[in-house]
């Protein structure tokens, strides 16, 4: 192992350093171009109302208190859209 005479850091250590920092960047980029979009409320026909007995509380993709994993900005409880998919009992 090649020691650096000044500082007594050997080179090897120092790209092991090195390397193991870009990975952890490019981890933290990969993580953040995997966040899937979320389709807008107009694409999946949303309204603030239910659809029969069909409602966002009850749907598998329902996040309380008012959020959607599949579709973007405020849910309503009450509200319905075209993906919706009863929670499963």
């Amino acid at each position: 192992m090649t020691r650096d005479h000044k500082s007594g850091t050997s080179r090897r250590l120092m790209l092991a350093g090195g390397l193991g920092a870009m990975g952890a960047g490019l981890v933290a980029q990969v993580g953040v171009a995997q966040q899937p979009t979320k389709l807008a409320q107009s694409v999946v026909m949303y309204q603030d109302h239910p659809k029969g007995d069909q409602k966002c509380s009850i749907c598998a993709h329902f996040l309380p208190p008012n959020a959607c994993q599949i579709v973007a900005g405020d849910i309503s409880p009450n509200g319905w859209c075209g993906v919706f998919t009863a929670k499963q009992t």
